[in-house]
């Protein structure tokens, strides 16, 4: 049973109409600095825009207002940018991935501290109820009140910062300030000897790309197959090396293939393979598809395991993108008959790429009949992983800045977002910096003006 202060949260939780906090509320709260901030701001599909907005408040006992000085662009921002993911409103501020320093606290806080460094989970959790005891961080049951969420995936999941209302209408961190709500749960200490760019990035990509790789499982000597070489992908296929793979296979198609064979630990690279897609046939007219390619690369028999790091909004075949245009169904499920269809029999596929939440046309009979194992991962339990990866970015085992590719100004995000969506100059994982950064790491790259 949720304790009366998760349960307080879940009750008030920003973004609903029918659960609005009065200004009553928080008039006893003390509040700093000046009323509005820069944000970025969806206003309408394939439209955003830098504005000026109300700078958060402390609305609750548990909240911390942060500062923030790094957030980031990545492909999940993407679905929201085509308004793939549904519930958003015009104005609802954008960026689930943000670090800070923290600026207030309110009067129930007791870890975290003024003027220390924190990056924040992009989930949302209560710390108490079953599956946050867990570590289950992403399926809390008290930080989501949405209905619609709960009756569209039979269960509650948690909260996640600038990422519609369906998951609690959080305002997001690409902005200048944040509220953190229950800040001594959803707030990582930067150690000294970390930078901010490189502790950004466990607050999501970090942890799920290691995710999807031990939720699916991956064993020494096992083949993967890796669909999408986007920033979650590479790293998926960097944590399956460190688990033993002896081949990573991406899917992908170009610029993305190029990046990944640049960025390739040198030492693994005779275990690279690359496929490119656009190159193979949808099995219409041709012998050579994905899945044959696959099995070709693999021994006949196909990879141990496949992982989604894609998304279901991308059609590959007029069909299913007739069908996502007019409402028949929200995801495509081509990129999943492959990985079923490619795997070898009682193979494993994980999905970790969005999906929203129905698809038609599905091979349950590949499935059932080969006995393969399809892995939802989920959004990935930040809280189960930070601790340890951030530990591996101190022994110098992970650098997360292998997959960042460009640094730009919160400024300019309206602008980047366009350049972003089409890849262009190589666009792969953006590092954001605010008026409130610090001078950059040496190895991020250098700041790109638009």
């Amino acid at each position: 049973m949720a304790t009366s202060k998760a349960a307080y949260l879940a009750e008030k939780a920003i973004g609903h109409d029918d659960n609005a906090v009065t200004q009553q509320d928080v008039s006893s709260y003390p509040q700093a600095g000046a009323d509005t901030m820069k944000a970025l701001v969806w206003r309408g599909k394939q439209k955003v825009e830098i504005a000026d907005v109300p700078k958060p408040q402390i609305l609750e006992d548990t909240d911390v207002i942060l500062k923030v000085t790094g957030s980031t662009v990545c492909g999940s921002d993407l679905h929201l940018y085509h308004g793939a993911v549904v519930q958003l409103a015009d104005g609802d501020i954008l960026g689930h991935e943000f670090c800070g320093v923290v600026e207030l606290v309110g009067r129930a806080v007791t870890k975290v501290q003024v003027g220390k460094r924190y990056v924040a989970s992009f989930q949302i959790a209560c710390g108490d109820c079953f599956f946050c005891k867990q570590g289950l961080s992403s399926q809390c049951e008290t930080t989501n009140a949405n209905t619609a969420a709960k009756s569209l995936y039979g269960g509650r999941t948690a909260g996640i910062f600038g990422y519609s209302h369906l998951t609690g209408g959080f305002a997001g961190g690409q902005a200048e300030y944040v509220r953190v709500p229950l800040g001594d749960v959803n707030l990582l200490e930067i150690p000294d000897d970390v930078s901010d760019e490189k502790a950004l990035y466990l607050s999501d990509v970090l942890c799920t790309s290691y995710n999807a790789v031990k939720d699916t499982a991956v064993y020494p000597n096992d083949q993967v197959a890796i669909f999408g070489a986007g920033p979650i992908g590479q790293m998926a296929g960097v944590f399956a090396l460190g688990e033993g793979a002896s081949k990573v296979i991406f899917v992908d198609t170009e610029p993305r293939l190029t990046i990944i064979k640049q960025r390739f630990p040198a030492e693994h690279a005779s275990k690279l393979v690359l496929v490119d897609y656009k190159k193979l046939s949808h099995g219409i007219t041709s012998k050579e598809t994905v899945v044959s390619k696959l099995k070709e690369i693999c021994d006949g028999r196909g990879p141990d395991v496949a992982i989604e790091c894609a998304a279901g909004e991308y059609a590959k075949g007029w069909m299913h993108w007739l069908e996502m245009a007019i409402g028949a169904e929200t995801d495509t499920s081509e990129i999943l008959n492959e990985m079923i269809e490619g795997v070898r029999n009682y193979g494993r596929c994980g999905v970790t790429g969005v999906y929203v939440a129905y698809t038609n046309h599905f091979n349950i009979g590949s499935l059932m009949q080969r006995g393969i194992r399809l892995i939802g991962n989920g959004q990935a339990p930040v809280h189960k992983y930070w601790k340890e990866l951030l530990a591996k970015i101190q022994k110098g085992e992970l650098d997360p800045l292998q997959m960042v590719s460009h640094r730009v100004r919160l400024e300019d995000l309206d602008k980047v977002y366009k350049k972003f969506e089409v890849k262009e100059d190589g666009m792969q994982k953006v590092y954001v910096e605010t008026k409130f950064s610090k001078p950059k790491d040496p190895g991020c790259p250098e700041l790109t003006r638009y």
